[in-house]
């Protein structure tokens, strides 16, 4: 059974704002308001995934109340929302704030989203009843691996321009909907559900591995961490991202190590011992083969 997308309506269509036909990402960065006024906006049907890392924001959409709040500094929380508009709508902003907002704002136009989802075979009725109703919205706290896809939609490698960002930003976007209708499923269906189970596991492994880079990891440390044997997490990690966990640890430290060298100024040695490699040499082959070109393109 395909998702039915709540139908929108498009009278008077000639004064609605014109419906792109791709993904949409934006960022706000540094300033407390999206748009400085309070004036009503038609806003069009779509899929809103937004990613706030700090900051507070309220808004209306047709008499509906909507409120996010990841707090700031030190004690910032960051906060995901998803909301279906499944139809034409009018949107205001409460500008109450004077908290500079770092937020993540990712569209997908609903016939998008139908083109993606519908005639998929077996689909997820959690899914079914979100896309079915207009404004059905769902919050959750992001994992430490979203929360580091909104940062490289926030900070963008240096040397990325033109088609080539655009393309980066859209592929950690549509990893982040996944992520996010992934804990909508995971809420709204029953626990027991062996597939999920899994992947919640997964996604336990994963997150421990990337609150602790920097310390050694043994195969067996993180299995009495996350609460299961040697051989399960290996099975299930796998299964879930597509890669071995070492591979996944390989690639966070060397994506790390990418970062120093393109923001911080590192030298390479210095991102070699960040990735965990006491050569130099053996550091610019694996960076080569991950990214593409060797680390001295990357640096500042």
């Amino acid at each position: 059974m395909g998702i039915a997308i709540g139908a929108f309506h498009a009278e008077g269509a000639a004064e609605l704002p014109a419906m792109p036909r791709d993904l949409f990402v934006g960022t706000v960065d540094g300033v407390a308001t999206c748009t400085p006024d309070e004036h009503v906006h038609d806003i069009w049907p779509k899929f809103m995934v937004m990613i706030l890392l700090e900051g507070r924001q309220r808004f209306v959409i047709d008499d509906t109340a909507f409120a996010i709040d990841a707090g700031s500094g030190g004690t910032a929380s960051p906060v995901v929302l998803l909301l279906n508009v499944a139809r034409y709508a009018k949107l205001f902003f409460v500008n109450d704030s004077q908290v500079p907002l770092r937020k993540v704002m990712i569209s997908a136009p609903l016939p998008w989203v139908r083109r993606h989802l519908e005639g998929q075979g077996q689909s997820l009725p959690g899914l079914r009843r979100f896309f079915g109703r207009h404004l059905a919205s769902f919050e959750f706290r992001p994992g430490q691996h979203a929360i580091a896809l909104a940062e490289q939609i926030m900070r963008p490698p240096p040397l990325l321009r033109g088609e080539i960002a655009a393309l980066y930003a859209k592929s950690r976007a549509l990893e982040l909907m996944v992520t996010g209708c992934s804990a909508l499923v995971e809420g709204a269906e029953p626990p027991a559900q062996p597939r999920l189970a899994i992947r919640r596991q997964a996604e336990r492994v994963r997150d421990h591995i990337l609150a602790r880079l920097g310390t050694e990891l043994t195969i067996e440390a993180i299995a009495g961490a996350t609460g299961a044997s040697v051989s399960a997490v290996q099975r299930h990690f796998k299964l879930e991202f597509g890669m071995t966990v070492f591979d996944f640890i390989r690639l966070k430290r060397l994506e790390r190590a990418r970062e120093m060298l393109e923001g911080d100024g590192a030298t390479i040695a210095q991102a070699a011992y960040e990735a965990g490699y006491a050569n130099a040499t053996a550091f610019a082959t694996a960076f080569k083969k991950t990214f593409g070109a060797p680390p001295r393109h990357h640096r500042r």
